[in-house]
C-alpha cells in the first residue's frame, strides 16, 4: 500500500515537474515570439499618438482606452483563431499572409514618405475644439482597422516562430504575446500622450528645477512625436521588406536573401564594427526593399484611384 502510494507521489511531483518545464517553455517561446514581432510593434507604438492629436485632453485616455479593447478584440476574437486554424492544416499560407501584410506595410510606409514629401500638414491640422462625436467615433474606428493590419503582421510573426509548437501551446503562446503587446504597446501610447500634461503640471510648480524640466518637456513633445512618426514610417520599410526577403527565400527565390547574407558576410570581417556594420547592411537593404515595393504599389493604387475618378465624372456626365 506504502510502495504504491510512493509510486503516485513520484507520478504527481513527475508530472508537476513536466507542467512546470511545459510552461517554463510556453513562457520563453511567447518571449522570443514577442521579440520577433518588435518591429511592428514599434510601428505600431510609434502610429498611434497621431489618432490622439487634435483631441480635447480630456478625451485622450479614454479614446486610447477604446482603441486598445479594440486592439485585443482584434487579435483574440479574429486574427488568432484564423492564424492557428491556418498553421493547423495549410501552414504555407501563414507565410503568404504574412507577405502580404508584408507589402501593405511597404505602401504604408512608402505613402508616408509620398505625402511628407508632397504635403504641409500643418495646412491641414484640426483645432482640438472642432472635433466632435462623430468626427471622435471616425478617429477609434480608423485607428482600430489600421492596428488590425499591424495586430495581424505582430500574431503571424510570432507564430511563425512557434509553428513548431503544439496546437495548444501555439494557442496559450499567441494569447500571451497578444496580452503583453497591446498592454505595451498602448501603455507606452498614453504615456507619451499624457507627458505634455505631466510637464505643464511641472513647469507650474514653485521648484526651479521641475519648472525646467516640465518646461522641457512641453516643448519636447512635439519634436517627440514628430520623431515617432519617423521611426514609425522607417520601421514599417525596414520590417516590411525584411519579411518579403525572408519569405521569398522560403518560398523559393533566394536571390535577394543570398545577397543580403553576402553583403553581411562581407561586413562581418571588417574589425571592430563587423557586426554593427552587418546588421545596418541588413537593415539599410531591407529598408531599400520595402521603399521600392511600397513606391510601385502607391504608384498603381494611385492609378486605379485616378482610373475610378474617371469612370465616375463619365458616370456623373
Amino acid at each position: 500500500m506504502s510502495s504504491g502510494l510512493l509510486g503516485l507521489l513520484d507520478d504527481v511531483v513527475a508530472l508537476a515537474k513536466l507542467a512546470a518545464t511545459s510552461i517554463d517553455d510556453v513562457g520563453a517561446a511567447a518571449g522570443r515570439a514577442s521579440l520577433k514581432s518588435a518591429g511592428v510593434v514599434v510601428d505600431d507604438t510609434a502610429v498611434t499618438p497621431a489618432y490622439v492629436h487634435g483631441l480635447a485632453a480630456d478625451r485622450e485616455l479614454p479614446i486610447i482606452k477604446r482603441i486598445a479593447k479594440g486592439s485585443l478584440k482584434n487579435k483574440i476574437l479574429y486574427i488568432i483563431p484564423v492564424a492557428l486554424v491556418l498553421s493547423e492544416f495549410v501552414p504555407v499560407l501563414v507565410e503568404i499572409v504574412l507577405m502580404i501584410g508584408g507589402v501593405y506595410l511597404c505602401f504604408e510606409g512608402a505613402e508616408k514618405v509620398h505625402h511628407r514629401l508632397t504635403h504641409d500638414d500643418a495646412d491641414h491640422e484640426v483645432p482640438a475644439s472642432t472635433v466632435g462625436p462623430e468626427q471622435e467615433e471616425a478617429t477609434v474606428s480608423g485607428a482600430i482597422r489600421t492596428d488590425f493590419i499591424l495586430s495581424g503582421e505582430i500574431i503571424v510573426i510570432a507564430l511563425k516562430d512557434v509553428l513548431d509548437q503544439g496546437f495548444v501551446s501555439r494557442a496559450v503562446i499567441l494569447v500571451i504575446v497578444a496580452v503583453l503587446i497591446t498592454a505595451v504597446v498602448y501603455g507606452v501610447v498614453a504615456l507619451i500622450v499624457k507627458m505634455d500634461d505631466v510637464g505643464l503640471r511641472m513647469a507650474q510648480s514653485d521648484r526651479p528645477t521641475l519648472q525646467r524640466a516640465g518646461r522641457a518637456l512641453v516643448t519636447g513633445m512635439p519634436r517627440l512625436l514628430a520623431g515617432l512618426s519617423v521611426v514609425g514610417t522607417a520601421a514599417m520599410l525596414w520590417v516590411g521588406g525584411h519579411i518579403l526577403i525572408v519569405g521569398a527565400d522560403e518560398l523559393g527565390w533566394h536571390g535577394p536573401h543570398d545577397l543580403v547574407h553576402l553583403l553581411e558576410d562581407h561586413a562581418h570581417g571588417v574589425p571592430g564594427i563587423g557586426g554593427v556594420l552587418a546588421w545596418f547592411l541588413n537593415t539599410l537593404a531591407s529598408a531599400v526593399v520595402g521603399l521600392v515595393v511600397g513606391a510601385l504599389v502607391v504608384a498603381i493604387v494611385a492609378r486605379v484611384r485616378a482610373a475610378r475618378g474617371d469612370a465616375s465624372a463619365v458616370a456623373q456626365g
